[in-house]
C-alpha cells in the first residue's frame, strides 16, 4: 500500500508586513514537503476582515517568491482545493459550525460583553480557569433558533470538556497533556458571521488534506481546542510539529521594536535571498556534516524535523550579515555581482528617480556620491544632537518620532503625495510646526540635516527602511521604555485613532 502524500501549508494572514517569521515557518514546510516528492500548500487566512488587504497578501506572495520558497497550490496558481483565501470559504465555515451544533459539539451563545465579563469573574471567584457560558450551554435548539431569527447578536462556540485531560503529541516534544478545565469554551463563529481561525484552521487543513501541521509553538496552547475539533468531526489528526519561537539577542520574543521584523526590510538592505532563507534554516536545524553554508536543495534532501532543536533560536543579524557575506564572496564574479546590484538599487529607473531629485543639488558630478549615498545603504550615521526639536528634551523628541513611526505603520500608499499630507496633518495633530518635525526625520534618513526632497526620498527609500531608520534614531534618543509604550499607545489612539 502506497504511503500518503506528504502536503504541508503556510497560512499567513495579510494584516502587514511580511514577517521573517511567515518565512521560517514556511521555509520548514516547504523544505519537508518537497524533499519528499510532497505538496506545499499556501493559504491565505484573511478572516480578520478590518485589517486584510489585497496590498499586504501581494506583498506576502512576492517576498516569499524572492526567497524562492514556491508553493504549488495557492491563490495564485490555484489547484484541486480551491479557493485558497479563507474570506472564499464561508459557506464551507457555516456548514461546519453548524453540524457542530447539531451533534451537540458547538452552542450558539448569547451573551453581552457586560454578561460576558460578568460571567468570567464569577468563575474566576469559583476557582475555575477555563470559561463555559453555562447558559447558552442549557438552552434548547428552539430557543436559541428563534433568539438568532429574532437578530439577537450571537456567536457559536465549541463545548469543552468540564474533567479530564487533553493528551496532545507534538514531533518535537512528544506527549503533552493540559486539563480541560483550563480551557475555554472557544468561539468558533463570531457574531459578524466569519470563523475564527480555530474552525478555519482545522476545516481546511483537513479538506485540503494537509498531513503535517508544521507551525510556530504559540499555537501548542491552541492545540487541545484543535484536537477536540479533530475528533468531533471524525477526522484522522495530522501530525504535528511546533517550531521554536524566534527570539531576539536577549532571549525576547522576536520583535520589530528590537530587530527588523520585514521580508522587505532585509531585502532593500541589500541581503541576498539565498543567504536569508540559509539563515533561517540554521534557526532550527544544521546540516547532518556541520556545515553552515548550504543551499535550499541540500536543505530538502537531509531535513527530518525531528532533528529541529528546541533551543531559542536567535536572529543574529551580525550573524546573517557574515553568512550574506560568503554567498556574495564565494558564489559571486564581478559580472555577477554587478547583475545583483542592478537588480538591487542600480537598475535604470531606480537610478533615475534619484538623479531627478539630486541633481538640482549638484555642483560637480562628484557631489552624487555623498549627496545619495544614503539610499544605498542600510544603515545612515548620524549626530544624536542633529535629532533634537527646538524647545524639547531628547526624550519628547523620541516620543514624537514613535508616534510618527506607528503612523507611518499605518500608511498605505507610501508615495511622496500621501507622505506630504501625512506629515502636515501629523504636525498639526501634534502641535509642532511641520518644519521643526521633519527636521530629526531628515536626519534619521539621510544622516544629513539638507539632502534631496524628504518624502520624493521616502518613496524611493520604501517604508520598511524609513521606519527601522526612525526606530535606530529613537534608540539614539535614549529609547522608550515598555511602561511609557503603553502610554504613548493611549496617545497615539487620542489622536490618529487605533494602530490596528
Amino acid at each position: 500500500m502506497a504511503k500518503p502524500e506528504v502536503r504541508t501549508r503556510v497560512a499567513p494572514s495579510p494584516t502587514g508586513d511580511p514577517h521573517v517569521g511567515t518565512a521560517y515557518q514556511a521555509l520548514f514546510n516547504h523544505a519537508f514537503a518537497k524533499g519528499r516528492g510532497g505538496s506545499f500548500v499556501l493559504r491565505i487566512e484573511d478572516t480578520d476582515r478590518a485589517r486584510s488587504t489585497p496590498e499586504h497578501e501581494r506583498a506576502i506572495l512576492d517576498a516569499l517568491s524572492w526567497l524562492g520558497l514556491a508553493w504549488d497550490e495557492g491563490p495564485d496558481v490555484g489547484g484541486p482545493h480551491a479557493p485558497y483565501r479563507q474570506s472564499e470559504r464561508s459557506a464551507t465555515y457555516t456548514e461546519h459550525a453548524q453540524r457542530l451544533v447539531a451533534e451537540g459539539h458547538a452552542y450558539w451563545s448569547f451573551l453581552t460583553r457586560e454578561q460576558l465579563a460578568a460571567w468570567r469573574e464569577e468563575q474566576r471567584e469559583k476557582g475555575f480557569q477555563g470559561f463555559r457560558d453555562a447558559e447558552g450551554r442549557a438552552m434548547s435548539p428552539g430557543e436559541a433558533e428563534r433568539r438568532a431569527a429574532g437578530g439577537e447578536p450571537h456567536v457559536v462556540r465549541l463545548k469543552v470538556p468540564d474533567e479530564g485531560e487533553c493528551v496532545m503529541q507534538d514531533l518535537l516534544r512528544g506527549e503533552i497533556k493540559k486539563e480541560w478545565a483550563q480551557i475555554d469554551d472557544q468561539i468558533l463563529m463570531k457574531s459578524d458571521g466569519f470563523p475564527t481561525y480555530h474552525l478555519a484552521n482545522v476545516v481546511d487543513d483537513h479538506l485540503m488534506e494537509i498531513s503535517h501541521v508544521v507551525r510556530g509553538e504559540e499555537w501548542i496552547s491552541s492545540l487541545p481546542k484543535h484536537l477536540l475539533l479533530y475528533d468531533a468531526f471524525d477526522w484522522d489528526r495530522p501530525v504535528f510539529c511546533h517550531l521554536p519561537l524566534l527570539r531576539n539577542t536577549d532571549k525576547s520574543k522576536l520583535s520589530k521594536r528590537k530587530n527588523p521584523t520585514s521580508i522587505d526590510y532585509y531585502r532593500r538592505a541589500g541581503f541576498l535571498p539565498q543567504a536569508l532563507v540559509n539563515f533561517l534554516a540554521l534557526l532550527g536545524w544544521s546540516m547532518p556534516d556541520g556545515e553552515e553554508k548550504f543551499t535550499l536543495h541540500q536543505m530538502k534532501e537531509a531535513l527530518r524535523l525531528e532533528d529541529v532543536s528546541l533551543g531559542g533560536p536567535v536572529f543574529d543579524v551580525e550573524k546573517l550579515r557574515w553568512l550574506n557575506g560568503r554567498y556574495i564572496r564565494e558564489d559571486h564574479g564581478p559580472a555577477a555581482l554587478r547583475r545583483e546590484l542592478e537588480t538591487w538599487a542600480l537598475g535604470p529607473e531606480r537610478i533615475e528617480k534619484i538623479l531627478a531629485l539630486a541633481q538640482p543639488r549638484l555642483m560637480t558630478l562628484a557631489d552624487w556620491g555623498y549627496l545619495t549615498a544614503f539610499f544605498f545603504t542600510d544603515e545612515v550615521r548620524f549626530d544624536p544632537e542633529e535629532l533634537k526639536i527646538k524647545g524639547m528634551e531628547p526624550a519628547e523628541v523620541a516620543e514624537i518620532l514613535q508616534l510618527v513611526t506607528w503612523r507611518l505603520e499605518q500608511q498605505r500608499a507610501f508615495t511622496s503625495e500621501a507622505l506630504e499630507m501625512l506629515f502636515r496633518d501629523a504636525a498639526e495633530r501634534l502641535d509642532v510646526k511641520l518644519r521643526d518635525l521633519t527636521r530629526p526625520i531628515y536626519v534619521a534618513l539621510t544622516g544629513s540635516s539638507a539632502s534631496t526632497p524628504l518624502y520624493q526620498s521616502m518613496e524611493i527609500l520604501g517604508p520598511d527602511l524609513c521606519r527601522v531608520r526612525l526606530r535606530r534614531a529613537i534608540d539614539a534618543l535614549g529609547g522608550i521604555s515598555n511602561k511609557k509604550q503603553k502610554t504613548l499607545d493611549k496617545r497615539f489612539t487620542e489622536l490618529f485613532g487605533p494602530r490596528d
